[in-house]
C-alpha cells in the first residue's frame, strides 16, 4: 500500500472516530479502546495481493462507529432508565419525611421538589428524543430507495424498476437479469457473528459497483441475495460478467479481527422476454440459481425461456 494510501487510511480512521465520540451522549473508554485494536488487526493484516482495498477498510471502520453509536444510544437509554428510578425512589423519601411531624423539612423539601420535577421532565425529554430519532431513521429506510447497509438499491426500487420495464412490452434493446446468493452465508454469521456477515454484505456491494458499468443496475433482494440488471448485453457478455464477477469474489479475501474470510457466490440469470412479469423474471432466475447451488455453488448457470 502507498504511502498516500495509508495518510489516507488514517485520516478516515481519525475523523470518524472524532465524529462518532462527539455524537455520542456517554462514550467510553473501553468503546474506543476496543476500535483502535479492532483497527490495528485489520491494517496489519492488509496486503498488496488481497483485495481487502483501501475503500473496503474504509467501510469496515465506517461499520464498527455505527456499532459503537449503537452501543452508546443503549447504554444512554439504560442509565436514564436507572436515573428515572432514582428520582422515583427519592420522591418517596420525601413523602415519608413529611409524614414525620417531628421534621420540620418544608424549606428543604421545597427545594427538593424543584429538582425532582426538573429531573424528571429532563428524562421524558431525552427519551422523547431518542425515540423520536428511531421513528424518523424508520421513516427514511422506508420511504428510501437505498439498502441502509451496503448503499446499493434495495427491494422497493427494484420493483419500481421492473414494473416500468415490463409496462414497456417490448424493450428495443436486451436485458438480463441476475440474482446473486452468497454461499454459506449462515455459517459465516453462526461462525464469525452478525456484524462479520454484515461486511460480507458490504464487501459484495462494493465489489459489484466497481465491477460494473454505470449503467447496469445493483438491488439488495433481501438477506444475503442481490439482483443485478445488465442492459444492452447478449447472452455471451452476460455469462462473461457473471464469471468475472465469480472470479473477483472468489479470489477476493475479506479481513474481520485479523481474520481472512473466503466468499463465493452463485448466480442464476434469464433474460427478458416481451410481455414477461416481475414474477416471470424472478422465476427463471431463481430456477437457474437453485442448480448452480446444486450443481456445487460458485458458479452461474442461465434459464431461458
Amino acid at each position: 500500500m502507498k504511502k498516500d494510501d495509508l495518510k489516507s487510511l488514517v485520516t478516515q480512521l481519525y475523523n470518524d472516530l472524532i465524529d462518532n465520540i462527539d455524537a455520542q451522549e456517554r462514550p467510553n473508554k473501553e468503546q474506543v479502546v476496543e476500535y483502535l485494536q479492532d483497527s490495528a488487526i485489520t491494517i496489519q493484516s492488509l496486503h498488496e495481493d488481497e483485495i481487502d482495498t483501501l475503500e473496503h477498510a474504509k467501510q469496515a471502520f465506517t461499520n464498527a462507529y455505527k456499532i459503537i453509536a449503537e452501543q452508546g444510544i443503549c447504554s444512554y437509554q439504560e442509565t436514564s432508565n436507572k436515573f428515572l428510578d432514582l428520582t422515583e425512589q427519592h420522591q418517596e423519601n420525601l413523602l415519608r419525611y413529611k409524614e414525620d411531624s417531628l421534621v420540620d423539612v418544608h424549606k428543604i423539601t421545597e427545594k427538593f421538589e424543584e429538582i425532582h420535577l426538573h429531573m424528571t421532565e429532563e428524562v421524558h425529554r431525552a427519551n422523547g428524543v431518542i425515540h423520536d430519532l428511531y421513528d424518523r431513521i424508520k421513516e427514511l429506510e422506508e420511504s428510501s430507495q437505498l439498502d441502509p447497509l451496503t448503499r446499493v438499491y434495495n427491494r422497493r426500487a427494484l420493483h419500481s424498476y421492473i414494473t416500468q420495464v415490463c409496462a414497456k412490452g417490448k424493450l428495443q434493446h436486451e436485458l438480463h437479469f441476475l440474482i446473486l446468493d452468497i454461499d454459506d452465508f449462515k455459517n459465516i454469521n453462526d461462525t464469525y457473528g452478525h456484524v462479520a456477515g454484515d461486511k460480507v454484505l458490504i464487501f459484495l456491494a462494493n465489489l459489484l459497483k466497481k465491477t460494473l458499468r454505470d449503467g447496469d443496475k445493483i438491488f439488495r433482494y433481501g438477506g444475503e441475495e442481490f439482483v443485478i440488471i445488465l442492459n444492452r448485453i447478449d447472452d455471451e457478455h452476460c455469462t462473461q460478467i457473471s464469471q468475472r464477477i465469480l472470479k473477483l469474489v472468489g479470489s477476493n479475501k475479506l479481513i474481520y479481527k485479523g481474520t481472512t474470510l473466503q466468499v463465493t457466490v452463485s448466480i442464476g440469470s434469464t433474460k427478458y422476454h416481451d410481455g414477461d412479469t416481475m414474477e416471470d423474471l424472478l422465476e427463471r432466475a431463481d430456477t437457474a440459481l437453485y442448480k448452480s447451488k446444486n450443481n456445487g455453488k460458485n458458479q452461474m448457470n442461465m434459464e431461458k425461456k
